[in-house]
């Protein structure tokens, strides 16, 4: 995208309605809300009550008491919105670790280690979406950049992802929504665990 102007912001500093045009498709229908509400309650609601949880954690259109937000509260906006040439293309859940309830109940992330799943300063990468017709063009790798500031900036000790190997095969961006492994290394991210033959734990520590 080096002919292209990105912007990444906080999910407060960007509108609603930005970020329901780059959830779209099966998205759009999930409101990246699974990880956060866990398996159960995510089935037991329909798309409009995942909107609304994902509204509640994200407060989009709140830009003008951003400044006072973050005062009160530096972990309300839990994610960040990109926009390319001013569109809106891009959208990563980045809270902490704990927030997310599936992550926590999933054995996978936590195979092999022993640290507590609610380790609040243990901050997560939890999903990334890039918009069609934006993708193949290298926005996840701003996308995970940004998501260190955003939780460096927020008191994170450190920041996790759980990024899927493809070995070269074309994967749907459905699958994909865990993000690949390129844009984590290119952060700094390092391998934490191999869980499974496709699933990596990759961890930055930030202090």
């Amino acid at each position: 995208m080096a002919e292209s102007s990105i912007r990444i912001v906080p999910a407060n500093e960007a509108s609603w309605d930005d970020l329901q045009t780059i959830l779209t498709g099966t998205a759009g229908r999930c409101q990246c809300t699974r990880q956060r509400l866990g398996d159960r309650e995510w089935y037991a609601l329909p798309v409009e009550q995942r909107a609304q949880v994902l509204r509640d954690a994200v407060a989009c259109d709140d830009r003008a008491v951003h400044d006072d937000m973050l005062r009160r509260d530096p972990a309300r906006t839990a994610g960040i919105v990109a926009y390319v040439d001013d569109e809106p293309a891009g959208w990563a859940a980045v809270d902490a670790r704990s927030a997310f309830r599936r992550l926590r109940g999933s054995p996978v992330p936590w195979a092999g280690r022993t640290e507590q799943p609610d380790d609040a300063g243990v901050w997560a990468i939890a999903c990334l979406v890039v918009r069609r017709g934006y993708r193949g063009r290298g926005l996840t790798y701003a996308l995970v950049a940004a998501a260190v500031d955003h939780a460096r900036e927020r008191g994170a000790r450190a920041l996790e992802g759980y990024p899927m190997l493809t070995g070269g095969a074309e994967v749907t961006w459905d699958e994909l929504s865990v993000g690949p492994v390129g844009p984590f290394l290119a952060a700094g991210f390092a391998e934490a665990s191999h869980p499974t033959k496709r699933r990596l734990v990759m961890r930055l520590d930030l202090d």
